[in-house]
């Protein structure tokens, strides 16, 4: 692969990491975009994350980490009633080259953030529902 006009993340160590980021270099037109999360970007993300304002902020953070990286997230609430903010479920979908830690660290920023801000929480569980817009 040619190199990149960006600063690339730099490579787990060995078994540490079932990244795939080896494979994801070596994969013509593979989709590179996660490469730019660099650990420094990470933990901007990671305190961008635990800062968020509103669902809307939320929202609009999960667009861009999809626009600028190529990461998916699904926020929602489980099928069962939601006592606490273990009821709420956010996952990573798993690509390659996006890091285990990584993947672990932004649902838990997003957990602190609605732990700090519960109308985050509380306007997730009215999405959708009869009490939204109001």
């Amino acid at each position: 692969m040619s190199a990149l006009p960006f600063p690339l993340r730099t490579e787990c160590p060995p078994g540490a990491c079932v990244c795939e980021r080896e494979a994801l270099m070596q994969a013509p037109g593979g989709d590179v975009r996660i490469l730019r999360l660099t650990r420094e970007e990470e933990k901007r993300l990671v305190q961008r994350l635990e800062n968020l304002a509103s669902l809307e902020d939320l929202r609009r953070m999960e667009q861009r980490l999809f626009e600028q990286l190529g990461v998916r997230l699904t926020i929602g609430t489980s099928p069962n009633e939601v006592r606490s903010l273990r009821g709420i479920t956010i996952l990573v979908h798993e690509q390659p080259g996006l890091c285990r830690k990584t993947r672990q660290a932004i649902p838990a920023a997003i957990r602190r953030s609605m732990e700090q801000r519960p109308q985050i929480a509380w306007d997730l569980l009215d999405e959708g529902g009869l009490f939204e817009g109001l």
